[in-house]
């Protein structure tokens, strides 16, 4: 009878179960476009192919490619990938913000110089080529009661347009006035000059003229409306879209009339939208030049009444002073430009902080 023994053997330790992936050191992104950014300046100075935007072009692609590499090393194909694309969606977003930035940069640089009383508080009139003094107060102005008199004209019709579009409008009539919104998107501004040229200053005002054809910033409002006609019918038209449908049946079930639930549901709901639409048409309007040129004719004195004689306009006025042979036109220009771009986003400001306090108050 025989007897097996079997040998136990010691078995090696196992292995620990790690639950963490392999990733990046946080400061690898960094280093890899720092690096990224001295090879290029290397490749292109030492080439002497360009400056500091193909430096900074070069150097996007090989922090790419670098950060697709040395991620594909250590964490896996999927990993490189989706860091690659983040890494792209990212300096896409600095692409798109630098110019911006470097606009705001030059407005506020260059504009700075004249940001006292004298620009704010004096006109143009009587102000010669070697006069240092002179300023905007005439054109600023203008432009309040002109965008103010071309908003209070376009933003019922266009709301009123929208309303009817979308919560009334059925059929070929409903198509037509869509057709020549788009239409109208597309009209260059001069055109809406020339026609409120030809029908108002030529053959309307000459009625209340005594005969003779007059410019005025009212006329240079009717213009202005023109033009935002089209962005207001079309952003209030896509706002009132989006308000969910169960808010009107809610409405209708509790026999609510329609024009009550457009008034006190569809309305106060797509509010935020439809003041963005209305400030974009009224950034447009605030900066058109040509039918203020034509049909306000601009002006260097100060004239309160939109509705007589020539009147003058930021955008104007920024055209003008850039064209003056003038060593002191230039520093007017930048100052009246970045007043422009203040006023504009002043009264967005507050037309959000308005409509949002009328949706909380609701």
């Amino acid at each position: 009878m025989t007897s097996t023994v079997t040998s136990h053997r010691p078995r090696p330790p196992a292995q620990p179960i790690t639950l963490r992936a392999k990733r990046l050191p946080g400061y690898a992104a960094p280093a890899i476009a720092v690096a990224a950014l001295l090879v290029s300046t290397g490749i292109v100075y030492g080439a002497g192919i360009g400056g500091p935007v193909l430096v900074v072009v070069v150097g996007a692609l090989l922090y790419l490619a670098g950060l697709f590499l040395a991620t594909n090393a250590v964490e896996g194909r999927r990993s490189a990938r989706n860091r690659t694309w983040s890494a792209l969606i990212h300096s896409a977003f600095v692409l798109a913000v630098l110019p911006l930035a470097s606009v705001v940069w030059t407005l506020v640089s260059k504009g700075a110089e004249r940001l006292d009383a004298n620009f704010f508080f004096t006109s143009m009139n009587n102000i010669g080529a070697r006069d240092a003094n002179g300023g905007a107060y005439h054109a600023i102005i203008g432009t309040l009661e002109q965008v103010g008199i071309a908003t209070l004209i376009t933003v019922p019709l266009g709301v009123l347009c929208a309303i009817y579009v979308v919560e009334y409008g059925r059929g070929r009539f409903a198509f037509t006035i869509r057709f020549f919104v788009d239409v109208m998107t597309g009209i260059p501004s001069i055109v809406t000059g020339l026609f409120v040229l030809a029908f108002w200053v030529l053959i309307v005002s000459p009625v209340f003229n005594n005969g003779r054809p007059g410019f005025s910033g009212f006329a240079a409002a009717l213009a202005l409306s023109v033009l935002m006609l089209p962005t207001v019918v079309r952003s209030t038209e896509e706002m009132l879209r989006l308000v969910p449908a169960p808010l009107r049946e809610g409405a209708y079930a509790l026999g609510v009339p329609k024009w009550k639930t457009i008034l006190r549901v569809v309305l106060p709901t797509a509010l935020p939208g439809i003041v963005t639409g209305i400030m974009l048409a009224v950034a447009r309007a605030a900066g058109e030049t040509a039918p203020v040129l034509l049909v306000a004719g601009g002006g260097a004195a100060i004239n309160f009444n939109p509705f007589e004689n020539n009147q003058s306009s930021l955008a104007l006025y920024v055209y003008q002073q850039a064209g003056e042979a003038s060593k002191y036109s230039p520093a007017r220009a930048w100052t009246a430009a970045l007043t422009l771009v203040a006023l504009v986003l002043i009264l967005t400001v507050a037309a959000k902080l308005l409509a949002r306090r009328n949706q909380l108050s609701r």
